[in-house]
């Protein structure tokens, strides 16, 4: 499918990840790992606030520490990593624009679930607290032997529960990691934010800076009418 072309086609279900596509919670992310390496007295090295978007969070614990040159501290970073995340989460949580219309217009219509590297709690509580948990027939996060992203175990497993087709479900993403986690599982990609630099950023079929942006939201609400 080429860019644009995204807006002749109606999903029969879509899975969105949740952190920095659903939730503001990116920023999140990134003020807990500030917090991690003051925390150990650590300094990543330039560019890792990139390196480590997307990244499961157990992950990206053994990430900071491998990067601060201690890797025997990686189960400490992690476990500090989720406490500060889910204490920011807790006092401030905040959609992402136009998310919360999306969702609540498709859920009229398709089926909908969240596919994420986050604990089931974290992505249970942040959609909770903000009125969208309802919305989604599915949470699909990783573990219990579902393989994080870029693996497609969490997208496989979220289309399957929706009982559709992965060619017929479209992902809705905000990572190069969720974009290839979502195309490895056969899906067709939205993706949502600033494009990363990456190259694999052009497996997404189209990127666009925002979920409020005025052709999605009109693509949307036809598809929902029946009229696209």
């Amino acid at each position: 499918m080429t860019p644009r072309h995204i807006f002749t086609w109606s999903p029969a279900a879509i899975v969105f990840d949740c952190d920095g596509t659903l939730m503001d919670t990116e920023r999140h992310w990134q003020d807990a790992r500030s917090r991690v390496f003051v925390e150990f007295g650590l300094t990543p090295r330039p560019g890792f606030a990139e390196r480590a978007k997307g990244v499961h969070y157990i992950e990206c614990g053994s990430l900071m520490a491998g990067e601060s040159g201690k890797p025997q501290l990686a189960d400490d970073m992690t476990r500090a990593l989720l406490r500060h995340f889910m204490a920011l989460v807790a006092e401030d949580p905040v959609t992402m624009p136009g998310a919360a219309a999306l969702v609540r217009l498709a859920a009229r219509h398709i089926p909908l679930a969240v596919a994420s590297n986050c604990p089931l709690d974290v992505v249970e509580s942040s959609l909770s607290r903000v009125g969208l948990l309802g919305c989604f027939a599915h949470v699909v996060v990783a573990g219990d032997g579902l393989l994080p992203k870029p693996h497609p175990d969490v997208y496989a497993t979220a289309v399957r529960l929706c009982g559709v087709r992965p060619e017929d479900a479209m992902a809705v993403e905000d990572s190069v990691t969720g974009v290839e986690s979502a195309r490895r599982a056969g899906m067709r990609v939205l993706g949502v934010g600033p494009r990363p630099a990456d190259e694999k950023a052009d497996r997404a079929d189209l990127w666009l800076r925002t979920l409020a942006d005025p052709e999605l939201q009109a693509w949307a609400q036809a598809w929902a009418d029946g009229t696209a």
